[in-house]
C-alpha cells in the first residue's frame, strides 16, 4: 500500500525553480522533505509539525518553502534559486508522532519512493 507518492522532480539550470509534490493517504503529525545525494548521508531540508512553523536546513533557508494542503492531502516543496549542490533524490517522509526535531530522519515512519532533482548547466 503506497502511503506517500512524490512527483515534480526533473532537470533545471542553476537559478531555476522546481515544485515537488507529495500525495499522502492519511494525515500525519509531522511531515518533511529529505534529500540524498550520491556518497552523502540523507539530509532533512524542510519539515513541518501540524500547524507549527516550518523548519529548514541552513543550506536551503530562504530558497525553499514547504507547505501542506491538508484538504487535498498534498505536501509541497517549492524550490527557488536552485544550485548544483541541490541535486539529489528527494524523499517525502511522514511520522505518526509529533517531533521536536522535524529534520531528524529518526522521527519518521513512512517514506516515499523519491523523485530526482538535477541542477546543472
Amino acid at each position: 500500500q503506497v502511503r506517500l507518492m512524490e512527483s515534480g522532480g526533473g532537470s533545471v539550470q542553476p537559478g531555476g525553480s522546481l515544485k515537488l509534490a507529495c500525495e499522502y493517504r492519511y494525515s500525519y503529525y509531522v511531515m518533511a522533505w529529505f534529500r540524498e545525494a550520491p556518497g552523502k548521508e540523507r539530509e532533512g531540508v524542510a519539515g513541518i509539525n501540524g500547524d507549527s512553523r516550518p523548519v529548514y536546513s541552513d543550506s536551503v533557508k530562504g530558497r525553499f518553502t514547504i507547505s501542506n494542503d491538508d484538504a487535498n492531502r498534498t505536501l509541497y516543496l517549492q524550490m527557488n534559486a536552485l544550485k548544483p549542490e541541490d541535486s539529489a533524490m528527494y524523499y517525502c517522509a511522514a511520522g505518526i508522532h509529533w517531533s521536536d526535531r522535524p529534520l531528524d530522519s529518526k522521527g519518521y515512519n513512512f517514506w516515499g519512493q523519491g523523485t530526482q532533482v538535477t541542477v546543472s548547466s
